[in-house]
């Protein structure tokens, strides 16, 4: 019932250096584009919704990332999450802002990228923006965003340790402000655990959120077998979830296969649009599909 639908694996051009992205963390849709962001990369990929051919590179950050694999671990930005913006003073047909999950100190970095073609990614320091919240999580990790109406809103991400999941919430117009260096980084207006459960005995912990027009929300939530925010794990599954109005969890589904999803987005009809960590930088990561028939039966009408 739940079985998501395979679309294509995220190939890049070989010429890009990269042949494909491995560890999709996040997913915007912008019309018939996607752009996908890994947690183990300085650049974005963007792909045709539409369109079966490799996808670009779009560079956030200077230098190149060592290829062992336990150094590159310590050097990535770990990119966790994409939030679609919309339009600002220098960019008029809006932005997207690309975010660490500050789970160490070197993962403090993001990017505001303007969504015209050309546009040069600005670099943010968001130690300021994370000083609070690190005070409140003993294992901070960003690892989803998206606005829903008046509200920024960032995804905590639990695992079978002691960190919890939240979903942590600021005024638009606060860090609206920020971003464009009108003001300081905002404290959250609210910090609102969320209690997801286990799947087969391991923690869920959230991957990334998107907004539904009526004020809930959706996101993707992992069984990932780890006990703190660093070190990978093995992967029991993912699960589907539906937020309220209110704030409050109506309902999860488990998806079938052990897929490890850990982006999100809407398509323009409603289907749920996902991206996956492939858990091998060898293998390419997966867009795969959930019809909107199906997820709304499943976590709306409760079936």
């Amino acid at each position: 019932m739940n079985e998501p639908e395979w679309l294509r694996d995220l190939h890049l051009p070989d010429q890009a250096g990269h042949a494909h992205l491995s560890a999709a963390s996040a997913l915007v849709r912008v019309g018939e584009r996607l752009f996908v962001v890994a947690d183990d990369e300085l650049h974005l990929g963007l792909f045709g919704l539409d369109d079966p051919g490799p996808g670009r590179v779009l560079h956030l950050f200077e230098g190149e990332l060592p290829a062992e694999k336990n150094a590159r671990k310590a050097a990535k930005p770990d990119l966790e999450a994409l939030v679609r913006l919309p339009a600002l003073p220098g960019h008029a047909e809006g932005a997207l802002l690309a975010l660490g999950s500050g789970s160490t100190d070197n993962r403090q970095r993001g990017a505001l990228l303007g969504l015209v073609e050309g546009a040069q990614p600005r670099i943010l320091d968001l130690a300021p923006l994370y000083r609070p919240l690190r005070q409140h999580f003993a294992d901070l990790n960003i690892e989803g965003g998206f606005l829903l109406g008046d509200e920024f809103i960032l995804l905590q991400r639990g695992n079978q340790g002691l960190a919890a999941n939240a979903a942590v919430r600021y005024a638009w117009p606060a860090m609206r402000g920020w971003l464009l260096g009108q003001h300081p980084a905002p404290p959250p207006s609210q910090i609102q655990p969320m209690a997801l459960g286990e799947l087969d005995g391991v923690a869920l912990g959230f991957t990334d959120g998107a907004a539904l027009e009526d004020g809930r929300w959706l996101f993707s939530a992992v069984a990932e077998n780890t006990t703190d925010s660093y070190h990978d794990g093995a992967c029991l599954g993912t699960l589907i979830g539906l937020v309220e109005g209110d704030g409050q969890i109506r309902r999860l589904a488990q998806l079938d296969g052990r897929w490890k999803v850990e982006g999100i987005a809407l398509a323009a009809n409603g289907d749920l649009l996902m991206v996956t960590d492939a858990d091998d930088p060898a293998k390419a990561a997966s867009l795969l599909r959930l019809r909107a028939s199906v997820w709304r039966d499943v976590l709306v009408a409760g079936q």
